[in-house]
C-alpha cells in the first residue's frame, strides 16, 4: 500500500518522521519498501501488508500500529453529520437478496450538493499516494477508501430507476458498462452479486461502479453506499469479468458489517463540507444481523510464558488500548473486546502475539545453544518410504503428475453412479477435471514416454484422488502403477500383481494374509475398476485394499494407446494399516527340507490362489510352504487348459525327512487336485 507520512502524522499524537515511520512499521510487521518525495513537501512510502490484515490496508491502520509501537496515543477523525428532518427511506428502498453474500447494506441520501474541484488539501492527499483527483464527491470517496479502509460508491439519485437498489445475482446475459475511461461494456455470466435499480445492474459488488448512475458535474442528489461482501464472492465476481479496484482488493481481504457505519458517516461528513447539501435523516440498511462482539481473555503468566521475558502490565494494558481492545484486568487476567475490524484475532495466542510484536520482537532472549531431541521414525512417513523404495527396486520410476486431466481421460474411469469434480479457472483449459484415479494420470506419463520412444517402462505414483458418490465429496490418497512394457496382456497382469504382491508383503509383514481374488471382499468403492477388464482385488487379512488389471480398450483408446497396459490402484489408507508390521521371531531350523516339485494340467479359470488354498486344506503333514514355479500352454494340453508347476517345502522340526514318509500324502494330494479341481498331474 502506498502511504503518505504527513496523512498517517495527521491521526497521532505527536508526528513522526518519514524514517521513523517506516522502520516502526518494519518492526512490527509492515515492511517499508520504498520511501520518496512527493509534492507538497510529503513522502510517500510503499507499505507492505499481510493478507490477514486488511484493517491495516489504510492510514488509519497504519497510524494505530505506529501509536502503540510507539507509546503515542490515536485521533480519531470526527465525523457528526447534521441531518434534516427528512428521512431517507422517503426518498428511496433497499432490498437485499443475498444476505449471505452480503450481510450488511447502507444506503444514505444526500440533496443539493454542488460538483466541483476538490480543496487543495485533500488533492494533496490523493495526488501523493497516486490517486487522480476527479471531482469533489468521488474524491472524499477514495480519501475515506484509504483513511479507513472501509470501500464505498456514489451514485446520482437521479438516474436511478424506481428510486431503488436491489442486492441480487445477476442474471445470465445481463450488460453491464464499468465505471471509467475508454471502460467497454461485458455480458455478465448470471451468478455475481450485483447492484441493480428496478431494471438493471449498476454496480459488480465489491468490484466496480456503473457508469450510467455514476456522479456527473449534472449531479446534485447522492446515495451513498457502505456495505461488507463476502469476500468469495468479490473475488469470484472480479475474476469472472477480469476487473480488479481497490476496493476489491480490501473486500476480499475482509470488511466487517459492524465497520461500516462509522466510515460512511466520515463520508457524510466530507461530502456536506466539500459540496454542500443537506443529509436526510437515519440510513437505510438491509442484511442480516451484526454478530455479536468477541471476546477473548488473556492470561499475564501464559504471555510472560510465551514471550520469554518480562513485560509490565501497564505496558501490556496501554498496547492493547491503543489497538481498541478496551482491556479490562481482572487479577491476572485481562479481558478483552476484540473490535470488528480486527477479524484476524480470535485466541489467546493472537493476543500475545500482537502484545509481543508491538513491545518489539528483538526484546526476545536468544539462547546461545539449543537443545534438540532426535525424533523417530514416524510410520506414515516411514510407509510410504518403504513402498517407493520396493517399487523402485522392481524397476519402476516415480512420477509427480498433475492433478487436473481432461474430461476425455476422466471418462474412462466414472460411471452414473460416479461424478467428477471440476474447477472453474480459465487457466486450466482443456484439463478441468480433478483426477478420480492416478491411473488417468499415468496413463498421461505413459503416452508421454512412448511419444519420445521410450516404449518399456514402469511408473508409479502416490497422491490424492477426487471423485462424487452418492452426492458426497470423496478424497483419498492412493498408490498407483502401471507396467508399459510390451508384451502380452496375460504376462503384464502377472507382472503387475507380482509387484502388488510385493508391496504389500514389505507393508504388511510375512505374516499376513495376502490373496488376489475375482470379487472383493466386503463392500469396498475404486473408480478404477471401470477402466479394468479383467479386475482383480487385493485382500489383505480379509480386508479389500485395491484393484489391479489390465486396461479396457475404452481407457487405452481416450489414453490415445493401443498396446495392452495392465495397471493397480491401491488405497493407502486401508494398505499402510498396521505398519510396521510385528516381527516373529523364530528359532532357526535345525534339518534339511525335502522339496518336491508338481506340475498338474488346470483349467485356463482356476487361479493361483484357489491351487493354494485346495493344498493348504489338504493339511499335508510336515508343509512348511508352497511356491509357484511356472506354468506353461501349448497344443498338446488344449488351448483352454495350462500346467502350473509348483513347489511344495517339507521339514521336521527335530528329524531329516525321508521320502517314503511324504510319498503317501503326496498321492493324497494328486487325488484331491484331481476330484476337486479336474486336474491332471503332468509327467
Amino acid at each position: 500500500m502506498r502511504t503518505s507520512v504527513k496523512w498517517i502524522n495527521e491521526y497521532l499524537s505527536s508526528p513522526a518522521s518519514a524514517q521513523e515511520q517506516a522502520e516502526v512499521l518494519t518492526s512490527v510487521g509492515f515492511p517499508c519498501e520504498s520511501s520518496e518525495p512527493v509534492a507538497g513537501d510529503d513522502i510517500a512510502q510503499e507499505v507492505e501488508t499481510t493478507s490477514n490484515r486488511g484493517d491495516c490496508l489504510s492510514h488509519l491502520g497504519l497510524a494505530r500500529e505506529i501509536a502503540a509501537a510507539t507509546n503515542r496515543t490515536i485521533k480519531l477523525p470526527l465525523a457528526n453529520p447534521p441531518r434534516s428532518k427528512e428521512l431517507a427511506s422517503s426518498a428511496m428502498k433497499v432490498e437485499n437478496h443475498e444476505p449471505l453474500r452480503c450481510p450488511r447494506y447502507t444506503a444514505r441520501v444526500i440533496r443539493g450538493v454542488k460538483i466541483g474541484p476538490s480543496p487543495a488539501w485533500l488533492q494533496q492527499r490523493l495526488i501523493a499516494i497516486g490517486q487522480i483527483p476527479r471531482n469533489n464527491v468521488v474524491d472524499c470517496t477514495n480519501f475515506v477508501l484509504f483513511e479507513y479502509g472501509q470501500p464505498s460508491h456514489v451514485f446520482d439519485l437521479a438516474t436511478l430507476r424506481g428510486s431503488a437498489i436491489n442486492v441480487r445475482s445477476a442474471n445470465a446475459g445481463e450488460e453491464f458498462l464499468p465505471i471509467g475511461e475508454g471502460a467497454k461494456s461485458i455480458k455478465l455470466a448470471g451468478g455475481e452479486l450485483v447492484i441493480a435499480d428496478s431494471e438493471r445492474p449498476i454496480a459488480l459488488a465489491g468490484v466496480k461502479g456503473g457508469a450510467l448512475t455514476a456522479v456527473t458535474e449534472k449531479t446534485t442528489d447522492l446515495v451513498i453506499e457502505a456495505a461488507s461482501f463476502d469476500p468469495v464472492a468479490v473475488r469470484r465476481t472480479g475474476r469472472s469479468t477480469r476487473i480488479s479496484s481497490d476496493s476489491s482488493y480490501r473486500f476480499e481481504r475482509g470488511v466487517h458489517p459492524a465497520e461500516v457505519d462509522e466510515a460512511a458517516e466520515r463520508l457524510v461528513s466530507l461530502i456536506l463540507e466539500t459540496a454542500g447539501g443537506i443529509a436526510l435523516g437515519g440510513s437505510i440498511s438491509a442484511g442480516s444481523p451484526l454478530p455479536p462482539v468477541n471476546s477473548v481473555n488473556l492470561r499475564i503468566e501464559r504471555l510472560q510464558s510465551i514471550a520469554g521475558f518480562d513485560i509490565a502490565q501497564s505496558e501490556i494494558v496501554r498496547i492493547l488500548s491503543v489497538l481498541g481492545f478496551e482491556p479490562r484486568v481482572t487479577g491476572k487476567m485481562i479481558a478483552c473486546k476484540i473490535p470488528p475490524r480486527r477479524i484476524d484475532i480470535t485466541r489467546e495466542i493472537d493476543l500475545i502475539e500482537e502484545v509481543v510484536r508491538l513491545v518489539g520482537l528483538e526484546h526476545i532472549p536468544m539462547n546461545d545453544r539449543v537443545s534438540i531431541r532426535p525424533v523417530g521414525p514416524q510410520p506414515a512417513v516411514e510407509s510410504v518410504r518403504t513402498a517407493k523404495n520396493c517399487l523402485s527396486g522392481l524397476g519402476y520410476v516415480e512420477t509427480v503428475s498433475p492433478t487436473l486431466i481432461s474430461e476425455r481421460a476422466a471418462s474412462a474411469f466414472t460411471t452414473s453412479a460416479i461424478a467428477t469434480l471440476r474447477i472453474e479457472d480459465e487457466r486450466a483449459l482443456g484439463e478441468p477435471i480433478l483426477r478420480p484415479s492416478l491411473l488417468a494420470s499415468l496413463l498421461q506419463s505413459l503416452k508421454l514416454n512412448r511419444d519420445r520412444g521410450n516404449a518399456n517402462v514402469r511408473l508409479f505414483e502416490y497422491a490424492a484422488t477426487f471423485w462424487i458418490a452418492s452426492q458426497s465429496h470423496q478424497e483419498r490418497r492412493m498408490m498407483g502403477m502401471v507396467i508399459g512394457e510390451i508384451g502380452d496382456a496375460q504376462l503384464l497382469y502377472r507382472l503387475v500383481r507380482g509387484s502388488v504382491e510385493r508391496v504389500a508383503r514389505e507393508l504388511r509383514g510375512a505374516h499376513a494374509c495376502i490373496e488376489v481374488r475375482t470379487a472383493p471382499i466386503g463392500e469396498f468403492e475404486s473408480v478404477a475398476m471401470n477402466a479394468l477388464d479383467p479386475v482383480g482385488y487385493l485382500v489383505i487379512d480379509g480386508i479389500t485394499v485395491g484393484v489391479l488389471g489390465v486396461f479396457n480398450s475404452k481407457a487405452l483408446e481416450n489414453a490415445g494407446l493401443d498396446a495392452p497396459i495392465a495397471g493397480a490402484e491401491l488405497d493407502w489408507a486401508l494398505l499402510a494399516q498396521g505398519y510396521p508390521p510385528t516381527p516373529r521371531a523364530q528359532p532357526l531350523a535345525n534339518s534339511p527340507t525335502l522339496d518336491r516339485d508338481l506340475s498338474v494340467i488346470l483349467a485356463n479359470t482356476v487361479t493361483w490362489a484357489q491351487l493354494e488354498a485346495t493344498v493348504r486344506c489338504a493339511e499335508l503333514p510336515h508343509l512348511e510352504s508352497i511356491s509357484f514355479v511356472g506354468n506353461w500352454r501349448g497344443k498338446k494340453i488344449g488351448d483352454d487348459r495350462k500346467s502350473v508347476t509348483f513347489r511344495l517345502n517339507f521339514r521336521a522340526a527335530d528329524r531329516t525327512l525321508r521320502r517314503e514318509e511324504i510319498d503317501p500324502h503326496i498321492a493324497r494330494l494328486v487325488t484331491i487336485l484331481t476330484t476337486q479341481l479336474a486336474g491332471e498331474i503332468r509327467v
